[in-house]
């Protein structure tokens, strides 16, 4: 007996999966298994690039998370509602929910796993974080063996893609930014990508699996990049670093709040992370006692996705071939508390800040007698030259606490000399 799909969506994700199903030859013998049931579109009249009868096809996206012969639903339309809705329906109904959507996870896990659980069915995610990278599963299970401490991750292709352009041709973020949309590698709004919004979802999710515990988003500290400017880019590169949109969640004993942040952040150029480039993704796991581990892949795309949708719906399927009323644990959602996240005034990292001056005698020393009142202690402090009458002076810390550092910044700019600060990143 086949296992039966019910598909939401059949935009790019939706049609990928659809074509890797129906083209099964020299993939895994259980994807034979899979009879695509039901496919809930928005429009039965559009012309699409997967044949699929008409009887399939359907825009009451409702009957198909309330059919009792639906085994699977495939949530791949997007959107916070009505996928939030439908799969909550679909786990209710007792079936099993595979989903590409970050968005509605990060914001609704609580609900959906806890329903989940109730009902004795699994929702599996890979696809919603790294495309087609597999990294939830072995969070869930390769890897759960391990105490983790960090994981750092580029997970949005679109901000690592105009970050990657600004360094290799000097551009500004607002031209590369442009080109990007035309190109199709942004959104026409790229706020969600820009603003490192799209990168918190995925980050929260990644904490939730590293550390056993739920992440409320609210918590999650968030910084885009339309701050970073090619000059950044240029004296980061002369202090022998790259700046990448990271996703970093931290814990540096088992009994210490998580630290969970999206920000600009200058890297090493000898860092596993500095030469991952354009639209492509990693996500660096540090545990014990494994150390680094790294997965690296393309992070969207209807081929990269629709494997990773794919292989989530083969693992259920497996579930239902043995056909077991034992819930599995290495599938299933096991964690109801949530973790206690630090403050970012609480954090210790490196910073790197830009000042403009006015070019008067003992700039320096004020700004390094400043520092020094707060306990911040700074690894280099050089004047790089002049932007109009206005001489740029570059310092970055050693590590620090940053509520020091927001201290002493905080005095700074009250310092007659001071013009402005128009660049402040934390350096990893």
């Amino acid at each position: 007996m086949g296992v039966k799909l019910g598909i939401l969506g059949l935009g790019t994700v939706g049609t990928g999966t659809v074509q890797l199903l129906q083209d099964s030859a020299g993939r895994h013998p259980l994807l034979q298994e899979i009879e695509i049931y039901r496919v809930g579109v928005r429009s039965l009249d559009k012309p699409r690039v997967v044949e699929l009868s008409t009887e399939v096809l359907t825009t009451d996206l409702e009957s198909i998370v309330n059919d009792p012969a639906v085994d699977i639903v495939v949530e791949v339309m997007g959107g916070l509602e009505p996928a939030r809705s439908l799969i909550l329906k679909a786990l209710s109904n007792g079936k099993h929910v595979v989903t590409a959507n970050k968005a509605a996870i990060a914001r609704f896990g609580a609900e959906i796993f806890t329903t989940a659980n109730q009902a004795g069915v699994y929702v599996m995610l890979e696809a919603a974080v790294g495309g087609g990278i597999p990294v939830i599963q072995p969070l869930k299970q390769s890897l759960s063996v391990n105490r983790i401490h960090t994981i750092t991750g580029i997970v949005n292709g679109t901000t690592n893609y105009i970050l990657t352009r600004m360094q290799t041709e000097g551009s500004n973020f607002s031209d590369v930014l442009a080109d990007a949309q035309r190109l199709g590698y942004a959104e026409a709004d790229p706020t969600a990508d820009v603003d490192g919004l799209d990168a918190a979802d995925k980050i929260a999710i990644l904490a939730s699996l590293g550390f056993g515990g739920r992440i409320n988003l609210q918590d999650v500290y968030t910084e885009g990049i339309r701050q970073v400017s090619k000059t950044d880019i240029a004296y980061a590169e002369k202090l022998g670093f790259v700046i990448k949109l990271l996703a970093i969640a931290k814990r540096d004993t088992p009994s210490s709040p998580l630290s969970v942040r999206v920000h600009p952040t200058l890297v090493p150029q000898a860092h596993p992370l500095a030469s991952i480039n354009g639209v492509y993704n990693a996500i660096l796991v540090e545990g014990e006692p494994i150390g680094q581990v790294m997965f690296f892949g393309p992070g969207a795309g209807a081929g990269a996705t629709a494997s990773a949708v794919t292989s989530d719906i083969l693992n259920l399927v497996a579930v239902l071939k043995i056909n077991t009323a034992v819930a599995n644990p290495l599938l299933a959602c096991g964690h109801q508390e949530y973790c206690q996240i630090a403050p970012m005034a609480e954090l210790i990292t490196r910073f790197y800040a830009r000042f403009l001056t006015n070019d008067q005698p003992g700039v320096i020393g004020k700004l390094g007698t400043c520092f020094g009142n707060y306990g911040v202690s700074l690894e280099s402090i050089v004047q790089t030259g002049f932007q109009g009458e206005l001489a740029e002076i570059v310092v970055v810390t050693h590590d620090v606490r940053e509520g020091n550092f927001r201290q002493a910044l905080a005095e700074i700019r009250n310092l007659s000399a001071i013009e402005s600060i128009p660049s402040l990143l934390r350096v990893l």
